[in-house]
């Protein structure tokens, strides 16, 4: 188990997983209260009885039912197998929560700090992995293709919303992966907007970022559309950051730093001096959540992997006037990369 191998390099006996995506991906187990314990011994999944019948049926190692908190329980085990060193996911826990695991587990037990471990295996998904996040891929387009067809002036932006995620839903998405993005007009420029009880007006720019989660799994997608006919302004800025977004997918390989990509979408921008406007990441990696490694950023000097499914979404922001980010979900390849959003990316202009 490569799990096993990694606790050899953090020089751990054994490793308590709580974060729970992580529990999910080491055991498919997907309640919401768990602790995994795995050692050379195996694996052993600790939940409340709410998760009884679930958790046999979802996992395939032990199941222990515990009536009250987890760690006590998760301690005598550890105390019976006479495990030196328990290693703990050190960013995922509240540093009072790790004092208290500490006292429950006494002088004999030595914390080990783990961090990024499991979330280096998730990095780099499966087959079976990819098939889902091509169908939520397929989802969110389909939805938002669906939505488009109804968007009008006078719609609030929170109509909008409530839209693509019912959309979403209806075509088999368990939720929208994060919180749905709409941003009209001037808000537009706001990258992480929330929508509002804004109405739709004829002659602006509509933002909407969004995803599915299907089967636990994430899509991300942004597309930016035009209600009546836009001007020469905001053309040039979608032709700018369109531009800067292919440069950047034509960058995805493997071997390729994060940080070769994120320069190339954002050496795009600069040579049209619209690098200060592009205040984030270039990407992000995506699956049992919606941000994970590996960060599509400047300085991250990551190596891509054959596998990873990440985001390439530059972005310009101008004060006062709108915002453009074109988002697509990519797959690195073995030769190169995949586009799994088949969403067009013409600059798509609404009747009015």
């Amino acid at each position: 188990m490569r799990l096993l191998h990694l606790l050899d390099k953090q020089k751990a006996s054994a490793a308590a997983i709580t974060h729970l995506p992580n529990v999910r991906y080491l055991s498919g187990f997907t309640g919401s209260n768990a602790i995994l314990l795995i050692s050379g011994r195996g694996a052993t999944l600790y939940t409340d009885p709410r998760y009884d019948i679930q958790a046999h049926q979802e996992v395939q190692c032990s199941v222990r039912i515990v009536r009250g908190p987890l760690w006590p329980e998760v301690a005598r085990e550890i105390a019976k197998r006479r495990l030196p060193t328990v290693a703990l996911e050190a960013d995922k826990i509240p540093h009072a929560n790790w004092l208290e695991v500490a006292k429950l587990l006494g002088k004999g037990v030595k914390l080990r700090p783990m961090q990024g471990v499991v979330e280096s295996l998730r990095s780099v998904k499966s087959p079976g992995e990819i098939a889902t996040i091509r169908q939520s891929v397929q989802v969110n387009s389909k939805a938002l293709a669906q939505t488009l067809k109804r968007v009008k002036p006078g719609m609030t932006e929170l109509a909008v919303a409530a839209d693509l995620d019912y959309r979403m839903r209806g075509l088999g998405a368990e939720a929208a992966a994060f919180e749905t993005i709409v941003a009209s007009g001037v808000r537009s420029a706001l990258p992480h907007a929330r929508p509002t009880a804004e109405k739709l007006k004829n002659d602006q720019v509509l933002l909407i970022d969004m995803g599915a989660s299907l089967d636990g799994y994430a899509s991300d997608m942004t597309r930016v559309v035009h209600l009546g006919k836009p001007g020469a302004r905001i053309r040039g800025l979608y032709e700018a950051v369109l531009e800067a977004q292919l440069q950047a997918i034509a960058a995805v390989k493997p071997g390729a730093s994060c940080a070769d990509v994120d320069e190339a979408a954002r050496g795009a921008l600069r040579k049209r001096k619209l690098d200060r406007y592009f205040t984030h990441s270039t990407g992000h990696g995506l699956g049992l959540e919606i941000h994970e490694i590996p960060r599509i950023g400047a300085k991250v000097e990551t190596v891509l992997q054959p596998g990873m499914v990440i985001t390439i979404e530059p972005g310009v922001y101008v004060e006062d006037f709108g915002g453009v980010r074109i988002e697509d979900t990519v797959l690195v390849t073995e030769t190169g990369v995949e586009v799994l959003t088949p969403t067009t990316k013409e600059f798509v202009v609404l009747a009015s």
